[in-house]
């Protein structure tokens, strides 16, 4: 007795709805995986983390530049109202308007060159700000955070 295939189940391959099902269930799949990974958070705390990185180290320089200069810090740090560093690359002469601090001094010896926000300096500023307080400590902030609730301050 020979058996016969019916032409049903000759056939090899997979049929449209177990296709629509397979890739159905791939793309609900991707779209958790996108959600969870979030880049758009993730390059936000990126950014932030460079900004709190950038905070220390100026403040770092600072103080290093007071270490090594007696004590005294650069001249240019306001009291009171903190303003905003210049980038390095201006002209001195360029860093004048009120409440720009010039902190050019601290390139090369102390610094490679001063940190910019990673994403919102302008063509002269840096969008971080430095002010001493009346017991004569420095806080250098970024306001321009993402991620975090408030401005990235480290005062030392």
């Amino acid at each position: 007795m020979s058996t016969r295939i019916s032409p049903r189940m000759s056939r090899v391959g997979f049929t449209l709805i177990e296709l629509l099902l397979v890739i159905g269930i791939i793309a609900i799949l991707a779209s958790i995986v996108i959600v969870a990974i979030n880049p758009t958070k993730q390059l936000g705390d990126a950014r932030d983390a460079q900004r709190r990185s950038d905070v220390n180290t100026v403040l770092n320089a600072v103080y290093q530049y007071a270490i090594d200069n007696n004590g005294n810090l650069p001249g240019n740090i306001p009291s009171g109202t903190a303003g905003e560093i210049c980038r390095e690359t201006l002209a001195p002469a360029t860093c004048t308007a009120a409440g720009d601090v010039n902190l050019r001094m601290l390139s090369g010896t102390y610094l490679v060159s001063l940190p910019t926000d990673p994403q919102y300096a302008t063509s002269t500023g840096t969008l971080y700000f430095i002010v001493q307080d009346t017991n004569g400590r420095i806080t250098v902030s970024a306001p321009a955070t993402e991620q975090a609730a408030s401005t990235i301050t480290v005062t030392r």
